[in-house]
């Protein structure tokens, strides 16, 4: 069906300024694909908890099912730390509901978290007054990046989380079997030291119904994040030279917990084998620069920082960036004077490294993103501040 490859043949484009403030550049999704939308119930607790690695890790792992599931067909999502927004075709309707029953059944038994599942057809949310638009942003040869607006997504993920509309969109079992594949998932990188002093999780949203003067907020702040931290080579938070393989238990046993597909500890101790057994391969690549088929130990580093996902858009301007305080308070400054005129709606998150998860497919290509996200809480400590400011200026508005 022409539907089911309409995100492969959008062209891309590898300004990310440009395609988020220019309207043209995106696209309506068509009318018979469906909006998934993932989130880990009470994150912001079990992240005070400090559990935000696990938190983070299953937000990725409901991609990579559904990614698997796709096969060589390419679907556009996005990795919001807590969770997930993913698109699909109807063609992948069922099995995707597999995938991520399984997935909430992981995250249920293994990690005693709620994985929370919606899924909203995009007619019912045009058939509401908004749009789901895309475009696509080129971060590497490697990853694709998908970019959204329109206000589509946003609803959607108020349709999921109101209590009189969730039960109406929430995953359903129905008889489905839960069978879900995990191959691809990798964590195999130490938390990552700010390059700089600091690592910013920023969330941005413009006080706007209209998309011209959502895209000149969007512009204007993203001119003032370049005028204070310069270009986007200077603010990355992921360098070749901070990135360290891990090794120990704590790092790598989630994961192998998770790909083992099994509670059998046999079967979960030579999958943690198996993850230290690959990074003492690819700490060997690296430290002689080796060569073994496509993969150089000299440019895996270089292609990890290419591969990062520390920019994106959906409805929302998230980014993740490194720098010093001093910046900050610049960025913050402004960020609250917009705030206070009504422009904006801001949070953001400071912590002093950067957590970093994996997904690898080798299907369509090798494909590798690497997902960022502040540590300690990241994207969702910055969304309950940025609900704090919501709720202040909606007071404000009331008296």
């Amino acid at each position: 069906m022409y539907t089911d490859q309409f995100y492969s043949k959008l062209l891309s484009d590898d300004t990310f300024c440009r395609v988020v403030t220019s309207s043209n550049r995106f696209v309506s999704v068509p009318k018979d694909w469906y909006i998934i939308i993932t989130d880990i119930v009470g994150s912001t607790k079990a992240i005070e908890a400090g559990r935000y690695k696990d938190v983070n890790l299953l937000g990725a792992c409901s991609i990579i099912a559904v990614l698997n599931v796709a096969g060589n067909l390419e679907i556009p999502f996005i990795f919001g730390g807590d969770g997930a927004s993913i698109l699909i075709p109807p063609t992948l309707f069922t099995p995707a509901q597999q995938a991520l029953l399984g997935t909430q059944r992981l995250a249920q038994e293994e990690f005693g978290l709620q994985l929370r599942v919606g899924i909203i057809p995009v007619d019912v949310v045009t058939t509401h007054g908004y749009d789901v638009k895309i475009a696509k942003f080129h971060v590497s040869d490697n990853y694709q990046q998908a970019l959204f607006t329109g206000g589509g997504l946003t609803y959607a993920e108020q349709l999921i989380k109101n209590p009189l509309t969730t039960k109406t969109y929430q995953l359903k079992n129905l008889g489905l079997c839960p069978y879900v594949d995990f191959s691809g998932l990798k964590c195999p990188w130490k938390d990552i030291p700010s390059p700089q002093e600091e690592i910013v999780s920023l969330i941005v949203v413009a006080n706007s119904g209209l998309q011209e003067d959502g895209s000149q907020i969007y512009q204007e702040v993203l001119k003032r994040i370049h005028q204070y931290y310069g270009n986007p080579q200077n603010f990355h938070p992921v360098t070749p030279r901070n990135l360290n393989l891990a090794f120990g238990n704590k790092n790598l046993s989630p994961v192998a917990k998770i790909k083992s597909n099994s509670k059998n500890y046999f079967k979960r101790q030579l999958a943690l084998l198996g993850n230290q057994l690959e990074n003492f391969i690819t700490f060997l690549l690296m430290k002689f620069k080796l060569k073994v088929g496509e993969i150089d130990g000299q440019l895996i580093k270089p292609q990890i920082v290419a591969d990062t996902d520390y920019l994106k858009f959906d409805d929302t301007l998230r980014m993740v960036i490194s720098g010093n305080a001093s910046q900050r308070q610049k960025l913050t400054s402004y960020l609250e004077a917009s705030y206070k005129m009504g422009k904006l709606v801001y949070g953001l998150h400071v912590s002093d490294r950067v957590l970093m998860t994996c997904l690898v497919s080798e299907q369509n290509g090798r494909r590798h993103i690497a997902f960022v996200d502040g540590a300690d809480g990241g994207y969702a400590l910055a969304a309950k501040a940025m609900k704090q400011r919501r709720k202040l200026l909606q007071n404000q508005a009331i008296n």
